[in-house]
């Protein structure tokens, strides 16, 4: 419990394999690589780009870095898709060429250029999903438009083992993670208490990520354990038990949510808020959640 309350944002295995790890530069030119039919060439310098802010949860599974002439975002997923991805990518990309454009240079007469972005989100969720899609942000538009002023596309790769696509023969480090994460998906439906440590046990044995998690085991253990840690729960099982209650009405959302484990878990979560001086208004936009829902909620705390 101590290392999360000292935390701000911790890391997943994804983020610290293609981000924070001394073979992080490694795994990303992999990566790029699989992606591109033409490979970088050898000595390329890798310019890592942090974006501090997780925009909509404290738990970052977001990354960015600049290639030669390109910026690349990727992100993971491995709950529900959020079809919003590519609301999320524009507010992520505006972040990071904050970063990469020099403040002078942005009152310059004459055109800045600036890398082109490219965006990639990998799935490894439980629930189906097709093996490649990309979403837009112009499908959001209020008001369509074929020819939208402003659009940007996120490419799904959905990077389940058993979907079989052909990145994961390309990449062997994108592959090999994978993998880690279908074994302790297993290990996890077992209930035991060792579940991680098991997990992390079969894929050393196995040649899965060895060298890696001989090296970082029991940081991983500790990353795994933020990863589904107690916000991050509540969080998902909120948006996938509202989701179901929302045909039959806000109210009637509010009610099956509760209904379905989350009452306790949710009201504490609020509670924790309002005791940090937290507005109605903040705890909606910090939950991803109308106003209304909020306040219902905040109603029944009051009353009881």
């Amino acid at each position: 419990m101590a290392a999360k309350e000292n935390r701000k944002y911790k890391n997943s295995v994804f983020v610290d394999l293609f981000f924070e790890d001394e073979s992080a530069e490694e795994n990303e030119i992999s990566l790029y690589n699989a992606l591109h039919e033409d490979p970088l060439p050898e000595g390329t310098k890798v310019r890592k780009i942090r974006v501090d802010d997780v925009l909509y949860m404290n738990f970052c599974n977001d990354i960015s870095f600049g290639i030669e002439d390109k910026v690349m975002v990727f992100g993971e997923h491995q709950s529900t898709i959020n079809e919003n991805m590519p609301l999320r990518e524009l507010l992520y990309i505006g972040r990071a060429l904050e970063q990469i454009v020099p403040v002078r240079d942005r009152y310059r007469k004459r055109i800045v250029r600036i890398p082109t972005p490219e965006f990639y989100t990998f799935y490894n969720g439980k629930e189906p999903w097709t093996k490649e899609k990309t979403l837009h942000l112009s499908d959001a538009y209020a008001k369509k438009d074929e020819s939208p002023m402003l659009d940007l596309c996120v490419k799904v790769i959905n990077i389940n083992p058993e979907e079989g696509h052909e990145i994961l023969d390309r990449c062997g480090i994108l592959r090999e993670y994978s993998e880690f994460v279908d074994i302790l998906r297993k290990h996890q439906q077992t209930g035991s208490p060792d579940a991680y440590k098991n997990a992390i046990e079969e894929c050393m044995k196995t040649g899965i990520l060895a060298d890696y998690l001989k090296k970082k085991g029991s940081e991983v253990v500790n990353m795994l354990i933020a990863e589904y840690d107690y916000d991050l729960d509540v969080e998902v099982q909120r948006e996938e038990a509202y989701a179901a209650g929302r045909q039959e009405g806000i109210q009637e959302g509010i009610q099956e949510g509760i209904q379905e484990g989350q009452r306790e878990k949710l009201e504490e979560l609020i509670k924790r808020k309002l005791k940090k001086g937290k507005s109605i208004d903040v705890i909606a936009e910090e939950l991803e959640e109308s106003r209304e829902v909020i306040a219902g909620i905040v109603k029944t705390l009051q009353d009881t």
